[in-house]
């Protein structure tokens, strides 16, 4: 079979089919990404009998979640059992991270951002461990913007 002219239709159905996979393949981190939050949320509902708060708590901090994921330096989040949020971050510096925290405490001023270091990022592969994880070193954004 010979190759398309320029005038051949099937040139066209053929880019569109390659934008199509191209397109689908940049989709594919941003839904690996809400994965994270989706999966540690269904974790903590699936094992709900010892929650220390309503199941409602935690559904809005999935929707959190969902949001913290559009922030320029979150690679990744995480709902955890404790009622807090969890990220990697994709610079792990002091400005980096206080940037996000100065973002995440102004959209979430009642909420907790638990930083994951690079060395304990590992354990996010594990869903029963990422969502032990404790905040109790992360202090919530209510004692940082003074309310």
């Amino acid at each position: 079979m010979k190759n398309p002219g320029p005038t051949d239709p099937r040139r066209g159905a053929r880019r569109s089919a390659v934008l199509c996979g191209a397109l689908l393949f940049a989709a594919v981190p941003a839904a690996s990404h809400a994965e994270s939050c989706t999966r540690t949320l269904q974790y903590i509902l699936d094992h709900a009998s010892d929650l220390p708060q309503k199941v409602q708590v935690y559904r809005t901090l999935f929707r959190n979640c969902l949001e913290t994921l559009s922030f320029s330096n979150v690679k990744d989040a995480f709902v955890l059992k404790d009622a807090s949020l969890a990220v990697l971050p994709r610079a792990d510096d002091l400005r980096a991270t206080a940037d996000t925290l100065a973002q995440f405490c102004q959209r979430f001023p009642r909420g907790t951002l638990h930083f994951i270091p690079a060395k304990e990022a590992r354990m996010t592969a594990n869903t029963a461990l990422v969502v032990r994880m404790s905040s109790t070193r992360a202090t919530p954004c209510e004692k940082i913007v003074g309310r």
